[in-house]
């Protein structure tokens, strides 16, 4: 691993440095649940829902709060991922194994950890039910459900999964047959999709596109591959400045994009692929493949889309700024299961929690939310086996960058950034309620620059 300091050196650098062992060594104080869930108690100070990146979070932050023992989270899974590193597993470039820790592990010591699923929410009488027929109260609840993968709306997906030739980096179970599909590579047309609806990290279906070129260079068959990215979308990224430096590397590296191209069946066992044309419903075409990479439809969990917590499309509707629910004040939500307008990325979530933390706290004690979450998000656009433009946004669409550097160059130390840091920051901070995004560091460079 390349070290921070020779990859962005200066006294801006040495600053952050400071601040990262100061965090590292405050969360070390915080000692992580470790045993098995207790019997679970049928009313909480604050309930948690899901124990993925947004709900271990609030859990830490709120333990600090109220204390451990007036927490609770209902999480059926027992392990957490780390998910934004299997962009680079699918690559090969990391092992499944690094991703992955026992849900007892991350789990604040303390915080009750009730092993379940949510079945139902009834906000009205501040309580929610799960799968072993509990029902447990609450005075506040912070819904951090995620985003549910639905790859039986693809006709021939799951059991596609089956044949060789096809992966999808977006789930445990298929992600290392994406590295086996680039390994069998021969010869043909490696495709890459898009799904006509809202997903987690928008950037990563063609993250390993651009991975699998660089391998396809690297092992002497890219001249055998011909290289397609089908997405339903109408651009390959929603921010112009990113979108112009991603157009101009593929047309170096010579990648068909075709644009409004929602994949709707796979023939697994003849390796076709069939594509609707969004721009003209009903007309349809069928590419074979040798290799294909899937980005599933996604949308929200059931147990939301018919619960009184859930605007129209089934998305948690909360105040786009406070992160406090519309319709019920000591309800909140986090990350993907919200209808927050920004892209669902691991970055959005760590921005958010430092909002929707300082949200409750003044609504604890009868005060305005003040503090406003921007739309702030990011995507580390990996590029190659050592490159990543790194695109940091808001609610606008516009650049919110935190290096005082053009972010949408290709850079070596954005990709260590990508690959090392973050994950370390994951784990180590973000999960115990010490990393709230870069906003702090933007302020110190930018500051620096002035």
């Amino acid at each position: 691993m390349v070290p921070l300091v020779a990859v962005v050196s200066g006294p801006r650098a040495q600053l952050f440095a400071c601040l990262l062992r100061l965090g590292t060594q405050q969360a070390g104080l915080l000692q992580l649940h470790t045993g098995a869930s207790h019997a679970a108690r049928n009313h909480y100070e604050v309930l948690v829902l899901g124990g993925g990146s947004g709900g271990i979070t609030m859990a830490a932050r709120m333990k600090r709060k109220v204390g451990a023992e007036n927490v609770a989270i209902v999480e059926p899974s027992e392990r957490h991922f780390y998910q934004p590193i299997w962009t680079l597993v699918g690559a090969g470039a990391k092992q499944l194994s690094s991703s992955g820790r026992p849900m007892a592990s991350v789990i604040p010591s303390g915080v009750e950890w009730i092993k379940a699923r949510v079945t139902e929410l009834n906000p009205d009488k501040n309580c929610i039910h799960t799968d072993s027929d509990e029902q447990i109260s609450y005075r506040y609840l912070i819904i951090a459900l995620g985003i549910q993968l639905n790859y039986e709306k693809i006709k021939g997906l799951p059991e596609g999964f089956a044949h060789p030739k096809i992966g999808s980096n977006y789930s445990v179970k298929t992600v290392e047959k994406t590295w086996k599909a680039l390994q069998d590579f021969k010869e043909g047309n490696a495709i890459f999709t898009f799904p006509n609806t809202p997903v987690k990290c928008a950037g990563a279906p063609q993250k390993i596109m651009y991975l699998s070129e660089a391998y396809f260079r690297k092992t002497g068959k890219r001249s055998k591959a011909n290289i397609i990215f089908n997405t339903s979308l109408g651009a390959i990224f929603g921010v112009k400045k990113y979108a112009d430096a991603l157009q101009e590397i593929i047309r170096e590296r010579n990648l068909t994009v075709n644009y409004k191209q929602n994949l709707i069946e796979v023939r697994a066992d003849k390796q076709e692929a069939v594509f609707e044309n969004l721009d003209k419903p009903g007309e349809t075409q069928v590419i074979s493949y040798e290799m294909l990479h899937v980005t599933p439809p996604m949308g929200p969990p059931d147990v939301l889309k018919t619960s009184p917590v859930a605007d129209a499309a089934g998305w948690v509707d909360v105040d786009k700024e406070t992160l406090q629910h519309k319709r019920y004040p000591n309800v909140f939500g986090i990350g993907d299961c919200t209808n927050l307008p920004t892209s669902k990325t691991a970055a959005a979530i760590a921005a958010q929690s430092g909002i929707l933390d300082r949200t409750i706290s003044l609504i604890m004690k009868n005060q305005t939310p003040t503090k406003k979450y921007d739309g702030y998000t990011s995507c580390p656009l990996v590029t190659g086996y050592n490159r990543v433009i790194l695109a940091e946004f808001d609610y606008k669409a516009e650049p919110l960058e935190t290096f005082p550097f053009d972010q949408s160059k290709e850079r070596l130390s954005m990709y260590v950034m990508k690959a090392d840091l973050m994950p370390f920051l994951y784990w180590n901070m973000m999960l115990r309620g010490y990393w709230g995004g870069p906003a702090i560091l933007r302020k110190l460079f930018h500051l620096g620059m002035s």
